[in-house]
């Protein structure tokens, strides 16, 4: 079995590929968003501009596009959060990550993308990057358990 490159743990050809060929339409937002995924991995870029929004495809480049999907090494993708985008709904918002290697660096594309329905279409509309969050440090108290597994207090041992 050829696993979906979307990570959903079927095969190809009855996940991704009938919606990127177009004998299925996506039945919802996050099914789009793996089949473009799906689409990147395969270098379908026919597909990656046919499921972005008619009002949204100005400015989009193909050729950098299908240099980028060729060029890059993808590693997964994995669906963080789903918000709306069902078959009823006509409007959803997918978050995720898609990791990838690309010039022997491994990156992560954090994105909250938007998807709208038209006429029974799930397309793609934009997407914003997700920041990381800022590390907070949790503040040690006196008494303790040192951070450093000495297994002493901290203010006898790294807090002196």
């Amino acid at each position: 079995m050829n696993n979906c490159p979307c990570g959903s743990g079927n095969s190809y050809a009855a996940c991704c590929e009938p919606i990127i060929t177009g004998v299925t339409p996506a039945p919802t937002a996050e099914a789009l968003m793996r089949a473009r995924y799906s689409a990147h991995v395969n270098v379908h870029v026919d597909f990656i501009f046919a499921s972005t929004h008619p009002e949204h495809r100005e400015g989009l480049d193909r050729q950098s596009t299908q240099s980028w999907a060729e060029n890059t090494t993808w590693l997964g993708l994995e669906i963080l959060d789903t918000v709306q985008g069902g078959a009823e709904d006509n409007r959803g918002e997918v978050e995720f990550i898609a990791r990838f290697r690309e010039k022997e660096e491994i990156r992560a594309h954090h994105e909250l993308a938007q998807f709208q329905q038209l006429d029974g279409q799930w397309y793609f509309t934009d997407g914003s990057m997700v920041k990381p969050q800022p590390l907070t440090a949790n503040k040690i108290g006196r008494n303790d358990p040192c951070p450093c597994g000495s297994e002493r207090k901290y203010k006898k041992c790294c807090g002196k």
